[in-house]
């Protein structure tokens, strides 16, 4: 594995750095191996852990054109790419007469979704940060360092359960200032 990063990999074009910069900001690594640098593959382990003891979320942009979750919480990987409507195909009927199949001149229309497919890398890796910022930053927002999760609603009717305890506690929010900022918590 090359030192966990292959910075040299994002410099030269300013829409890699860019994506380099993202990644340093959100603390997302390259763990890609150099058997998966060769077959055009880029792997990002996310600062997030996973439903599994000690690992982390991972997504891939393969060359193929697939961007992918990399499995760590399931058995297989799924896609990220958008989803579009295929071609229709037309395949034909067919009914048994004197032991034979016979066409009857009718059709089945078959549609099926399928991926739309990303041929360009730096596309990839710009799409695929994207998704990662939209389905794991912000979607998992509440999410702290040690892997607990807790939905608003949850916080939400357990904030309420609380007060109705302390009916002298007039605890509205809770703010956190942070070398200057300040952070309202949930």
């Amino acid at each position: 594995m090359r030192n966990n990063t292959n910075w040299w990999k994002y410099q030269g074009d300013s829409r890699y750095e860019k994506v380099y910069e993202q990644m340093q900001l959100l603390s997302i690594q390259d763990v890609t191996t150099d058997r998966q640098y060769k077959n055009g593959t880029i792997v990002w382990r996310l600062p997030i852990l996973s439903d599994k003891p000690d690992t982390y979320i991972e997504y891939a942009s393969f060359k193929s054109g697939y961007v992918r979750n990399q499995g760590v919480d399931c058995r297989s990987n799924w896609q990220c790419n958008k989803r579009k409507q295929s071609e229709p195909q037309y395949y034909p009927e067919y009914e048994w007469k004197n032991g034979y199949q016979v066409k009857t001149g009718k059709y089945y229309k078959h549609e099926v979704r399928t991926c739309e497919l990303i041929p360009i890398e730096i596309e990839r890796l710009e799409y695929m940060m994207k998704y990662v910022i939209k389905n794991e930053f912000i979607k998992r927002a509440n999410t702290v360092q040690t892997g607990n999760f807790v939905p608003k609603w949850k916080h939400e009717n357990l904030l309420g359960a609380m007060e109705a305890q302390c009916e002298d506690c007039d605890v509205k929010d809770v703010q956190v200032i942070i070398d200057g900022h300040r952070y309202k918590v949930i």
